[in-house]
């Protein structure tokens, strides 16, 4: 993924989750007030039946049964009364008592008798008050999850001391919330898709100007690497050529500039390819073990030189054949090898090793050498960068890891490093692809 692609990614992200973080608290809020609302609202109606209840009490003798089943009627109410701690019995038949309306004032009168220091105590009149609570799973697991909204209105009439109990079911006002809520899901869902949709494609037409130069640039790039391949060849063939001679010997320094700029010319047209994702990889079955060799055996003289040990680590067991690049995994082996030989103090060890474990390869490069500091892992894969101990070695422009780090991400592997035990660095390359039968 290029750089281009993972701003666009970053910045529909950014753009969506800032967006969809404010559109969740605007609607949570919205849907507490508005919650809020319906119960107070929920609320001040019972409040209203509560005076007209208790002001009809105050003026009348007698109670018949068919104020009372008025007042249960459609359910809004179960109703009970007593009279000096006597149940005033009517006609359940009217309003059809069910189990439910039983075994609920049973619990409602219970949990009034025995908590009353939860509830809430108003004043009506001098001759009347009333007590109001909720009765829910808390309070009892046997009763319904809505729960009721409770009310006892406490009056002294004549010599009587009359307590009438209305327990109103929050079944509807409970169903109507959800219903609301389920609405506005629905409602935010669809948005949040458009949001996100929207996020994409603004983001993406953002970045269209950048994009077109990014790829004005890497044409530039591209032809003038080209360009200049041709004059390094003939400044190479010359100075070889007046080497041979001896006719000068500044010659070498000349070559041996012209061959590091060839090599960054080539660095330069390898990450290219990685942008613009025409990078070069041919999977064939490949045979990991003998490309580890052969990359220890090429680097036996340049380490001897140095007085460094190198060596290479197979399993007893002949490795199954990978199917990757042979050529790129090369390329890899050698510039992980090369960075070896050149932080790697005389004396130290590069082991270079192969393995097959749970369906993926392991190819691990250690030394002990100057390894690398904390902060300088999560940066060494960056193009151009250097750390301090890096900077002195000209033959290095700060490529190399990304060039590898790129080939094996086209491998679907990944790369790991780690420090060597005792000093040094570890590097573990793993391929993800599967070993060929």
């Amino acid at each position: 993924m290029n750089t281009i692609k993972k701003a666009h990614l970053h910045l529909t992200l950014l753009n969506g989750c800032i967006t969809t973080l404010i559109l969740i608290v605007m609607t949570l809020g919205y849907l507490l007030i508005s919650e809020n609302n319906m119960m107070k609202n929920k609320m001040y109606s019972y409040q209203s039946d509560i005076y007209t209840t208790a002001s009809y009490i105050e003026q009348q003798d007698i109670i018949s049964n068919t104020w009372l089943s008025q007042l249960e009627s459609g359910k809004k109410y179960y109703v009970s009364l007593m009279d000096n701690d006597t149940e005033f019995l009517y006609d359940t038949n009217k309003i059809h008592e069910s189990d439910e309306r039983r075994q609920v004032l049973d619990k409602a009168w219970r949990y009034y008798h025995h908590e009353n220091a939860s509830m809430t105590h108003h004043t009506l009149s001098y001759k009347s008050s009333y007590t109001s609570f909720i009765l829910s799973q808390e309070n009892d697991i046997s009763v319904n999850k809505f729960g009721y909204c409770c009310f006892v209105i406490h009056m002294e009439k004549n010599t009587s001391t009359l307590e009438i109990l209305l327990a109103a079911p929050l079944e509807t006002i409970k169903k109507q919330m959800t219903r609301q809520r389920s609405l506005f899901l629905g409602i935010i869902t669809l948005a949040l898709i458009a949001i996100w949709i929207f996020a994409y494609i603004f983001t993406g037409k953002l970045l269209n100007p950048i994009e077109a130069s990014r790829l004005r640039q890497n044409q530039f790039i591209a032809s003038a690497s080209h360009e200049l391949r041709t004059p390094l060849a003939v400044i190479l063939s010359c100075a070889e050529a007046g080497l041979d001679k001896d006719v000068c010997p500044e010659l070498s320094t000349i070559k041996n500039e012209a061959l590091r700029t060839s090599r960054l010319l080539n660095d330069m047209l390898t990450l290219l390819s990685c942008d613009t994702g025409h990078l070069d990889i041919k999977p064939v079955r490949t045979q990991l073990d003998t490309l580890v060799l052969n990359a220890c055996e090429a680097f036996e003289n340049m380490a001897a030189s140095k007085n460094i040990q190198i060596s290479a680590s197979l399993p007893e067991d002949a490795l199954p054949d990978c199917v990757c690049d042979s050529e790129r995994i090369t390329q890899v082996l050698t510039i992980f090898l090369h960075n070896a030989v050149s932080y790697t103090p005389a004396g130290g060890k590069i082991c270079l090793s192969a393995d097959y474990v749970n369906k993926h390869f392991e190819i691990k490069i250690s030394d002990t050498g100057v390894g690398i500091s904390d902060e300088d892992k999560s940066k060494i894969f960056d193009r151009f960068y250097r750390s301090e101990k890096a900077r002195s070695d000209k033959n290095h422009f700060g490529l190399g890891l990304a060039i590898a780090y790129d080939i094996i991400t086209a491998h679907h592997g990944s790369i790991k490093v780690s420090d060597t035990p005792g000093g040094g660095s570890t590097f573990l390359i793993i391929l993800r692809s599967q070993a060929s039968s």
